[in-house]
């Protein structure tokens, strides 16, 4: 059974919103969030991203950021205001990116069903992020931005939200990026609360260093707490849950900067051995199974060959598994993607020009365009209690920190 837990929101006045609304803080360096905030003192970058605000080349885990971020924190709920709802509510978030429409509801999630894998997961987190949003959540007593989950989807479920979706929204605000973001208050959780309680599992679709975080801050406010109950705010962790048939994934690409030593000719013939090659291919592979690469100025397909073992297991048969396997490990000699400087990521709405113009202008050798990753291959891999490759989804639209804050 799923648990979902209505909070006491602390949120920006809807005027205020989109100011105090930013992305989240994962997906800027500092350079960028420090341009994204430029002008705009209520940027909750400034909180989520304080460094910001320091001089430039200040570690990011040094003692000065954290206090700057509870500094920061304090100011913007004084100046823009932020202010802490009467009683607990869970919420409704619509996101829009063009033709593509989400919905999902904003509450506060169990770690205790985190820790026991009602909750899952699909991807491994490293120590230096945890240990950086542990203490950030720790110096706050916030957790300041929602982990995404998904669930499979239940009509009484969806029948509740559309329900609710008739009432005014708390705030509708269009991003600088052109997504919109609306925001309802349900004030009547009863029904919400009790539907979930019919869904067997949830699962992590982005945000898995929030969410171990989360777990890390509960267990040192649990031993510091003098009679625990369970039922304490740091019990919970701040969470947006989508229907699995609302997500979308984009593709996540790879470029490599050399071909590992090989000419053109030696690579290509290298490739032969276990996919077949198509000259003038399209920059993005039609179906799962096929992958587009693009070399000196010309776009190939690959697709494993007919003779070709196939792999065996859930993750071994994702795309993103089989060129790394076959490809990038055997060929261009790239073992680990985590920790190889000669391989890069280009996700989301970038797209292939992006993959071009790094090949182009010589910033990499050869560029691999991937179909992306489905929400049922995520569902089965965690639920095969596996680990996705790094960098296997991108999601869009993508969610912004700052609107909706729950306070441990």
């Amino acid at each position: 059974m799923a648990v979902i837990r209505p909070f006491r929101a602390l949120r920006p006045h809807p005027e205020q919103a989109k100011d105090v609304a930013s992305v989240p803080y994962d997906v800027v360096n500092t350079d960028e969030a420090r341009e994204l905030a430029k002008g705009n003192p209520l940027s909750f970058l400034h909180v989520s991203r304080p460094e910001i605000d320091l001089p430039a080349g200040t570690d990011v885990y040094s003692d000065a950021v954290y206090r700057k971020a509870v500094e920061n924190f304090q100011t913007l709920i004084q100046n823009a205001p932020l202010e802490i709802e009467d009683g607990p509510s869970l919420y409704l978030y619509k996101l829009v990116m063009g033709q593509h429409e989400q919905v999902g509801i904003v509450a506060c999630c169990s770690i205790d069903e985190y820790d026991d894998n009602t909750i899952r997961k699909h991807e491994r987190t490293r120590r230096d992020k945890e240990d950086d949003r542990t203490r950030h959540m720790l110096m706050l007593s916030a957790q300041t931005g929602p982990v995404f989950l998904t669930y499979r989807h239940r009509k009484e479920i969806d029948d509740e939200v559309k329900t609710a979706l008739s009432s005014e929204p708390l705030f509708d605000l269009t991003a600088e990026d052109g997504i919109r973001h609306t925001i309802w208050r349900v004030a009547n959780t009863g029904n919400l609360v009790k539907s979930f309680e019919a869904v067997p599992l949830l699962y992590i679709a982005d945000g898995h260093h929030r969410a171990a975080s989360a777990s890390r801050a509960r267990s040192e406010l649990k031993e510091k707490s003098f009679g625990h109950t369970g039922k304490e705010d740091y019990n919970y962790f701040l969470t947006v849950l989508f229907p699995d048939s609302h997500l979308q994934i984009l593709a996540y690409n790879r470029v490599v900067k050399d071909l590992n030593g090989l000419s053109k000719e030696e690579f290509l013939n290298a490739i032969e051995d276990q996919f077949t090659i198509v000259r003038g291919a399209t920059p993005e592979p039609g179906t799962r199974g096929q992958w587009s690469m693009y070399l000196e100025d010309e776009w190939y397909g690959l697709q494993l060959a007919t003779d070709a073992t196939l792999p065996v297991g859930t993750v071994a048969h994702l795309d993103v598994s089989i060129l790394q396997d076959r490809l990038l490990d055997q060929i261009l000699g790239i073992h680990d993607v985590r920790t190889d400087k000669r391989i890069d990521f280009v996700g989301g709405l970038r797209g292939t020009k992006e993959l071009e113009r790094l090949v182009n202008e010589g910033k990499a050798a050869v560029a691999f365009s991937l179909f992306p990753t489905t929400v049922e291959e995520l569902l089965r891999v965690s639920d095969a209690g596996e680990i996705m490759p790094p960098k296997s989804t991108w999601f869009e639209p993508k969610l912004r920190d700052g609107l909706l804050i729950h306070t441990i």
